[in-house]
């Protein structure tokens, strides 16, 4: 903090204390006019109601009193006048610290018995399962969904089916290193009616419906343009993350809107890299949390 912003909240700070502590020694002195019976005058509900004035009770004025001698003493040990740091030495930032070390030492050694057991075994142990649900929650659920059911909105995968775009053994590297998965836009080379075809084509992989024309017609702009990433038959490439064309599993929809969209404008899909937030053993119980939660 500068030294003009350190003097702008101390002199905030002694006129704010200032001005109270006035009004709280003048409210003691001070003398309300009263009528004979005790009251101010003022009267409401036709008269049946009338203010009347008392004294505050000592406890008060001494529980009042000691604020002020509590609110010094704070600003005497903690900081808060200006960029006086207290007697104290304290800041939030090194309570975090320590808060988060401590936290951090009780989750190593709640997990280090777990250290020699594999994903399989640890999908089996409550304490794993415990920890990776609500390690999931915490830093997972925002796009996959509570229930890790996915999210189409954002082209978050299911993460409890059968289906994986970069294959069944690649969870802990994805969830540790990230992936960017990009479709490039094909419209530009395409055009609204060859997008349209594919788009028919790619659909009929699947066992949609689609008219015999563009179905005929997408093929050979299919095997022009798309067998390098999802392959001819349009089973997909796990080592690429190119999706499996010809199953009901769809990132984005399966509807022909969709799919038109996805040839047409491209799709860039990342997936952020955790290891520098939660690291490996911590990685590896979500892994063992959603094992748990597949079909397989």
């Amino acid at each position: 903090m500068s030294g003009f912003w350190s003097g702008w909240v101390m002199f905030l700070v002694v006129l704010n204390l200032g001005i109270t502590f006035f009004l709280f020694l003048w409210s003691q002195r001070l003398q309300i006019p009263t009528q004979p019976d005790g009251t101010t005058g003022h009267v409401w509900a036709h008269g049946v109601l009338r203010e009347s004035v008392r004294k505050l009770p000592l406890w008060w004025v001494l529980f009042s009193a000691s604020m002020f001698v509590v609110g010094i003493g704070y600003l005497a040990l903690y900081p808060g006048f200006g960029g006086y740091r207290g007697a104290l030495g304290w800041t939030s930032i090194d309570q975090w610290q320590r808060d988060t070390a401590a936290n951090n030492a009780k989750i190593e050694a709640s997990l280090q018995p777990l250290g020699s057991m594999d994903i399989g075994q640890l999908s089996k142990n409550r304490t794993a399962l415990t920890s990776g649900e609500r390690l999931y929650l915490d830093n997972c659920a925002a796009c996959h969904g509570t229930a890790a059911g996915g999210n189409q909105s954002l082209g978050a995968p299911n993460l409890v089916d059968d289906d994986w775009l970069y294959g069944h053994d690649s969870l802990m590297t994805s969830i540790l290193d990230g992936r960017n998965g990009v479709m490039p836009a094909w419209a530009p080379t395409l055009g609204r009616d060859g997008v349209n075809e594919v788009a028919s084509y790619v659909l009929s992989l699947s066992g949609v419906n689609a008219p015999a024309d563009w179905v005929a017609a997408g093929k050979p702009r299919y095997e022009m343009l798309c067998v390098a990433c999802h392959g001819a038959d349009g089973r997909g490439n796990p080592a690429l993350g190119a999706p499996n064309l010809t199953d009901s599993v769809w990132l984005y929809g399966r509807d022909f809107a969709s799919v038109s969209a996805s040839i047409a404008e491209g799709r860039s899909g990342v997936m952020p890299a955790w290891r520098g937030r939660l690291g490996e053993e911590q990685v590896r119980m979500i892994a063992a949390w959603l094992h748990a939660q597949g079909p397989t």
